[in-house]
């Protein structure tokens, strides 16, 4: 999955590619919110990203999409 999260205050979004489910990327974010602890995700490449729950301003999770590169036939 693709988690884009957006920080109060800042410019940019974090891009996060996961393999967490929605449903588990979404049960974080609601601890993080009611417990007032930190959103803590782990990539694919094992990149480790710590959001403190109450910067978060939106979190977006989508299917995570993969660039073809070249060209292709149709079948």
């Amino acid at each position: 999955m693709e988690v884009k999260i957006g920080i109060t205050h800042a410019n940019r979004e974090l891009v996060v590619d996961t393999a967490l489910d929605a449903a588990d990327v979404e049960e974080q974010v609601r601890a993080a919110l009611t417990e007032g602890g930190v959103l803590s995700l782990t990539d694919i490449k094992g990149r480790h990203v710590v959001v403190p729950g109450h910067k978060l301003a939106y979190v977006e999770v989508s299917v995570s999409t993969v660039g073809k590169v070249g060209f292709h036939s149709k079948d």
